[in-house]
């Protein structure tokens, strides 16, 4: 089986290939890569090349897939996994595998598997601790972000608080308590929101802050305060710019008690220190974002630690149960994360934007990697489909869908986008 594949030989050194994938082995699955959301991390990895600590030192003799948010279909099954798996099943995969103490993951350290290639072989160890997923829904994309959504599944589940003076901790944000999401609308922070008002365990009061108003009004319009207050969640987004005390202003939208749960969302010391001032009695504050500095700190209030109990976690993405919750609620429904992807593109655009990705706007960049596509922003479909057909009714299907990439969308580009084969 052939497959063509983004591999990764060196720091930034990107290629697309072409190349026979080996015969499956009998505790081995060939599958169909159709949808990779393209990540900072792979950003990362590309920018680290072997230096990264998921990626094998010998990458120039033996390169790597890159992509690690993909959906696909399987298509052969080897005996060991043929009672559980067959072919036609969609799949995500979970890629923190933690195999026998390995960092190896799919998308950073293998030759034949990883979200940025038409076909893959998936290697045992993959099943063997069961991060192989079943998924059960229509969108492929929505599968691609399974990933990224678990990360901040993982996020909520990994908040805590004390029980009444033991020792023992409550997991989880405050039910019912009040969250503040700092910097909160970039594609994980809208995800963010999105799992706030929508899981079990929901607070009472959501403040959401940025200083950008383009992409505080397009969340808005995304996650409505009506549709929060439908599901018991006061919401509130605040243009943090505009404030001459954003400490106090969050302090009042709160009533003066602070914030059980805060998110911070960006790498930046000044909301660190802003998340820190707000936490109420016993609150947690989580450490979103990672940052690309070993050597990145802020000031923390120990007298708070101390005295109010106040503490920080941070959480650096999510496992196979917070990958399963996602994959479950996307199917049921309870959950729409379409409002993180801004661009769609084909195999062909995965190099440069890749190497480009902190300086391309928007969100999350969704990859159909058995298409030719240009990366091209959803917002600027109509621009480009005053020249380009394909592009126009790509503008007029999510129109109909406030604007938000879609299933119809999809099956129009798998059906309709230009192949590397045509």
């Amino acid at each position: 089986m052939k497959t063509r594949a983004v591999r990764l030989y060196g720091k930034n050194d990107l290629r697309i290939e072409e190349f026979e994938l080996p015969r499956i082995k009998n505790d081995e699955i060939l599958a169909r890569i159709v949808t990779n959301s393209v990540c900072m991390s792979d950003h990362k990895a590309a920018a680290q090349g072997p230096d990264h600590k998921r990626i094998p030192k010998d990458i120039a003799e033996n390169p790597i897939i890159l992509g690690h948010e993909f959906c696909g279909e399987i298509v052969e099954v080897g005996s060991k996994w043929a009672s559980k798996f067959k072919a036609g099943d969609r799949f995500s995969i979970q890629p923190a595998l933690n195999y026998k103490g390995s960092l190896a993951a799919p998308g950073y350290s293998y030759q034949y598997v990883g979200g940025d290639a038409t076909y893959v072989v998936i290697p045992n160890e993959v099943m063997e601790v069961d991060c192989l997923l079943t998924y059960e829904g229509e969108a492929f994309f929505l599968g691609s972000l399974a990933e990224p959504v678990s990360c901040i599944v993982g996020t909520y589940h990994a908040m805590y608080h004390t029980t009444g003076g033991s020792y023992v901790h409550d997991m989880g944000i405050v039910e019912g308590g009040n969250v503040a999401i700092l910097a909160g609308v970039g594609p994980m922070g809208l995800g963010a929101i999105d799992y706030g008002i929508h899981c079990d365990r929901k607070p009472s009061l959501m403040v959401v802050t940025d200083i950008d108003q383009e992409r505080l009004t397009r969340a808005a319009k995304l996650y409505t305060v009506e549709e929060a207050a439908k599901n018991g969640v006061k919401l509130v987004y605040l243009n943090t710019k505009d404030c001459d005390d954003p400490v106090a202003k969050l302090k009042e939208i709160s009533g003066g008690e602070g914030y059980n749960d805060v998110f911070v969302m960006a790498p930046v010391r000044a909301l660190i220190e802003q998340a820190d001032a707000v936490l109420a009695k016993d609150g947690c504050l989580n450490f979103f974002a990672g940052p690309s500095r070993t050597d990145f700190g802020a000031m923390l209030n120990f007298y708070n630690v101390h005295y109010a109990s106040t503490h920080i976690v941070g959480t650096s993405g999510g496992n196979t149960a917070d990958m399963r919750e996602s994959l479950q609620m996307m199917e049921k429904g309870l959950l729409n994360p379409s409002g993180m992807i801004t661009h769609i593109g084909g195999l062909n655009a995965v190099p440069e934007t890749v190497v480009k990705l902190p300086s391309i706007p928007g969100g999350k960049k969704l990859i159909y990697t058995h298409v030719e596509l240009p990366l091209t922003a959803i917002e600027d479909f109509a621009e480009v489909g005053k020249k380009d057909p394909f592009f126009a009714d790509l503008a007029e299907i999510v129109a109909r869908h406030n604007g938000l990439w879609n299933l119809e969308a999809e099956k129009y580009v798998l059906k309709n986008a230009p192949k590397h084969d045509a």
